[in-house]
């Protein structure tokens, strides 16, 4: 090749390279190389998104000359774009720039993934200047605005902005491919930082969250009722649960003893752990073992991987032994190991496990009884009956029974789709009359059958079962079914009048199409006094 030949190439290249990197102000953009190659090292050592920040930000202001740099991120749970890191604004504009997706230009690029360029900012619409760091549109002047999406496997993570002044379009084309190839450098960055900081603290608030409900609807003020005997029991829950002493739970069937365990874990120091609830009743003898201690591969047919029992599920938390008089002989001797020594082996194993677990038992068994009959060991019971709180049946209770029944209505009614608001008079006094063998259950399933039944917003006494239809509120007993039940709608009719009515027999015989004369009959015949109803009677209902 000649002198010439060469000459002339050199002066090629030389015009070529000029061309790409000098813009008409004269800017270089091959002094950009270090941003990248600075963004590359970070990356290949911690990938630490503060510094990855301050090498952008910084570069964007010193080699690209912006007059404003923003790094924005997008939390996809608030649906919240918010930013992160900038120059060129003061902590207060900062915090004013919120967007949600969609809006103004920030908001677009997040929706579309794709990067917009604005050559004059008083000239776009869609410029929303939440950060007001802008002025009036006139002081926004021939200001560029570009935003480029911060994107990995198609996901938008977040923006990186900028604004200054352009003399030359190339120039500008430039900047925003350059933004577009930092974007893409720091994305996996940006994501990890989303996954630790801002979805933990999301996440750790919803725990919080759900512990707080979970604790607000087992503390002991949640338990319904007020009457005397429940007091003394809030009053043992109250002491009990900032120990870690055994507990054990008495009462009939139905008195709500799972829910004071829950009030005592909820209320204890280990509330934060985990709650197991074993029903020793329904644990086959075969397997009992197993569900209670675990079993190690291959102890037994069947048996394909190792199993933690309900010990070892409850451990830094605490076990719920439900119905533990149901236990045979043979479990109450591995119990009480448990008790004593806080460790176990797996079925089929041989090392032993140890166990930080507070014990709650439960029964409705008379274990003292059990002991000296033999079908429950001595030193077990006393292991498990170091505080003893014992539930109260519902017919002790007095009027926790009126206040539990406006209880099951509410909720209820909700759960059924039903509205019903109250319960008239006579079916409360047929509440108060019964003697409630199953307890606080089998109120709660007479309410919820009764919602059912109710056609006019009130539960009626004929929307009772059977069972409740007394002869003291009826005045018949049961020897003409029929007759009966229609004098229990003829009292309830006739007490919803007066009480409507406040007394005043004229209004309510009104309401009942009946005459002054032939309401007084049969008010006479059930024993109803108009005085009851009246304002300043103290017995009014």
């Amino acid at each position: 090749m000649s002198t010439e030949n060469t000459v002339t190439l050199d002066r090629a290249l030389d015009a070529s390279v000029e061309e790409f990197t000098h813009c008409f102000t004269g800017e270089c953009r091959v002094s950009v190389l270090p941003i990248l190659f600075e963004i590359n090292k970070v990356l290949a050592e911690d990938a630490d998104l503060a510094t990855l920040m301050s090498i952008t930000l910084d570069g964007m202001r010193r080699r690209l000359r912006m007059h404003r740099g923003i790094m924005m991120l997008y939390d996809r749970h608030s649906e919240t774009i918010f930013i992160h890191d900038s120059f060129g604004l003061t902590e207060e504009e900062k915090g004013r720039g919120i967007y949600g997706p969609g809006e103004g230009i920030t908001g677009k690029v997040v929706q579309t993934g794709k990067p917009i360029i604005v050559p004059r900012l008083d000239q776009d619409p869609d410029f929303l200047d939440r950060t007001r760091a802008h002025g009036d549109r006139k002081r926004r002047g021939k200001t560029a605005f570009v935003c480029v999406p911060i994107i990995l496997a198609q996901k938008v993570l977040g923006t990186i902005c900028a604004e200054r002044i352009y003399l030359n379009h190339r120039l500008l084309k430039q900047d925003v491919e350059l933004l577009a190839m930092i974007g893409t450098l720091i994305a996996p960055a940006v994501e990890l930082y989303l996954m630790e900081n801002i979805e933990k603290v999301r996440l750790e608030t919803e725990n919080r969250r759900l512990k707080s409900a979970l604790k607000q609807r087992f503390k002991p003020d949640n338990i319904i009722g007020n009457s005397k005997p429940m007091q003394e029991v809030y009053s043992l829950i109250h002491k009990v649960a900032v120990t870690r002493a055994t507990v054990l739970i008495l009462g009939e069937s139905g008195v709500g003893k799972e829910l004071v365990a829950n009030a005592i874990h909820y209320n204890s120091p280990n509330a934060e752990g985990p709650f197991v609830k074993a029903n020793c009743a329904a644990l086959p003898e075969g397997l009992a073992e197993s569900e209670l201690f675990g079993h190690e591969k291959g102890s037994f047919t069947g048996a394909m991987m190792m199993h933690k029992g309900y010990f070892e599920q409850a451990d830094g938390g605490t076990i719920f032994l439900d119905e533990v008089g149901e236990l045979s002989l043979t479990m109450q001797a591995k119990l009480l190991r448990v008790l004593q020594a806080r460790t176990f082996e797996r079925v089929g194993g041989s090392k032993p496990v140890r166990v930080d677990v507070r014990i709650i038992a439960a029964t409705n068994r008379d274990l003292a009884t059990m002991v000296e009959q033999g079908t429950f060991r001595e030193d077990l019971f006393y292991r498990l009956n170091v505080f003893p709180i014992t539930i109260p049946p519902l017919r002790e209770r007095g009027s926790d029974v009126i206040t539990l029944a406006d209880y099951f209505v509410s909720t209820l009614a909700a759960e059924n789709g039903k509205d019903v608001k109250r319960i008239s008079t006579p079916a409360l006094n047929m509440l108060m009359s019964y003697h409630w063998p199953g307890n606080v259950r089998e109120l709660e399933n007479v309410i919820e059958r009764s919602l059912i039944l109710s056609d006019d917003g009130v539960i009626h006494s004929y929307d009772l079962p059977p069972s409740l239809q007394t002869p003291t509120e009826t005045d018949t007993g049961f020897r003409m079914p029929l007759e009966a039940k229609i004098n229990a709608v003829e009292y309830e009719m006739i007490v919803e009048a007066l009480k409507n009515s406040s007394g005043n027999i004229g209004e309510a015989a009104t309401e009942l199409g009946l005459t002054r004369r032939m309401l007084g009959v049969r008010m006479e015949r059930h024993g109803i006094s108009y005085k009851m109803f009246r304002p300043c009677d103290p017995r009014r209902r």
